[in-house]
């Protein structure tokens, strides 16, 4: 056996391993999903869900076979003024008693550069499905800043933030149209295990 034929039939006998992803949640406290809208063209208003859960199985060896499972809670919605928020909650608009939850269940993650990625995933609101798409920057990866001082940040950590547009409408969300709504989110997820 020649040694060209050696290493041939020692690299036909390697095992690849595969690279599994690893599992991030959302942590609550360092989470804002946060909603724009014009008032009339008078003034932009904005608005936030303060409860939100999201898992990303993050492959790092190929990031557009990542998932990504985001929960919100509808009655978290929170715009600083009491009177609003009943509104937003009531039959008129996002009616949380009916719809307690809004969904996102990513379908497709591109990469647009070193740490960019267009996240479209199928996003549910008032029992309503559409595609949207996310624009999301990687702004953390690895090691908490805090994890040295604090126990709870020990660990890997990733961050993001987002930005997407919608047209509330479509989801049978309000009376009339505001116009497009913006969203934005920036949030940190810990490695779970």
């Amino acid at each position: 056996m020649t040694f060209k034929s050696m290493i041939a039939a020692a690299a036909l006998t390697v095992v690849v391993t595969p690279t599994f992803a690893q599992t991030y949640k959302t942590d609550q406290g360092h989470t804002e999903v946060r909603f724009g809208w014009s008032h009339a063209g008078v003034s932009n208003q904005h608005g936030e869900f303060t409860k939100v859960d999201g898992v990303l199985d993050l492959n790092a060896d190929d990031v557009e076979a990542s998932t990504l499972n985001v929960t919100i809670d509808t009655n978290s919605l929170a715009s600083g003024f009491g009177p609003l928020d009943d509104h937003l909650k009531s039959a008129d608009f996002f009616e949380v008693e009916t719809y307690p939850e809004i969904t996102f269940i990513s379908t497709e993650i591109k990469r647009t550069g070193d740490s960019t990625a267009d996240v479209t995933g199928d996003l549910t609101i008032h029992g309503v499905t559409k595609p949207v798409t996310l624009k999301a920057t990687l702004t953390h990866q690895g090691e908490h800043p805090l994890g040295s001082a604090i126990e709870y940040y020990a660990g890997d950590w990733v961050a993001f933030s987002a930005t997407g547009e919608i047209d509330h409408t479509e989801f049978g969300v309000g009376p009339f149209s505001t116009g497009p709504i913006t969203i934005m989110i920036d949030t940190e997820m810990k490695a779970d295990g």
